[in-house]
């Protein structure tokens, strides 16, 4: 870890769209190596996404899930149930370390536990929202999980993910950019993936409800990359009906 008292060295867990810019989010790694909490570093918009300029390297090169990265940042600053949250230095570029392998991906799994609060549901998922009176009581808004399979559903040109975590079922938003890049095109229908690791993030309020997104999917081993694992999906198995909804969270 980085001795600068300024700098959080976190494992990339998602770098999500988030409004016209990125959701970047992590697990910290100490100095012993061993993996600390999630840090969420924001601008200081309302909002909180970052640009692009505020979250390069050096060489201008895009943080990566997976990578191992010391990020800038100036103070905690908690939102509501986003208590992860550390306010950004944005004048300073971001340092990748190394990256992480895939058998560190175990060890930065959470406990097996719902996803915050379940029992609603919008007309495009399952158990993918909660009320923000509800909501507003959580002190968590970030969850690094392993599923023993994810199906994809593409629809209007919007991207869902199918998976069962903890004998509940969920049908939430997709927001990982590589995976809607990949799949925008693809007619619409149900993709299967298999077991994958899946971030789950907690969102902004919308509409009076804080929604449950897909931050990011690391997918199987023997699938080393998105190209990969796109060559090897199945033709769509049956039409689903995602109705327009908040994939901009």
């Amino acid at each position: 870890m980085a001795s600068d008292a300024c700098v959080k060295q976190i494992v990339c867990l998602a770098n999500s769209r988030k409004y016209r810019g990125r959701c970047i989010a992590g697990k910290e790694v100490a100095a012993d190596d061993k993996i600390g909490g999630w840090v969420r570093p924001v601008s200081a918009r309302p909002t909180g996404e970052l640009n692009s300029f505020e979250r390069q390297y050096r060489d201008l090169g895009e943080p990566r899930v997976l990578d191992v990265i010391d990020v800038p940042v100036l103070s905690p600053q908690p939102e509501g149930y986003q208590r992860e949250n550390w306010l950004l230095n944005e004048n300073r570029f971001w340092t990748k370390v190394r990256r992480a392998s895939r058998d560190d991906l175990n060890a930065l799994v959470d406990p097996v536990a719902p996803l915050w609060i379940n029992g609603h549901s919008s007309g495009n998922g399952t158990n993918d929202r909660i009320p923000f009176r509800l909501a507003e009581g959580l002190e968590s808004s970030l969850r690094f999980i392993h599923v023993d399979w994810l199906e994809l559903a593409v629809a209007k040109g919007k991207l869902g993910g199918r998976f069962r975590y903890g004998q509940v079922e969920y049908w939430l938003t997709v927001t990982d950019p590589d995976y809607e890049y990949m799949y925008q095109s693809k007619p619409t229908g149900t993709y299967p993936l298999g077991a994958c690791f899946v971030t789950v993030s907690l969102g902004e309020a919308y509409q009076g409800y804080a929604y449950k997104l897909i931050a990011a999917i690391v997918a199987p081993e023997e699938q080393t990359t998105i190209a990969d694992l796109v060559e090897r999906v199945e033709q769509p198995l049956l039409p689903v009906g995602l109705d327009e909804g908040t994939s901009d969270l």
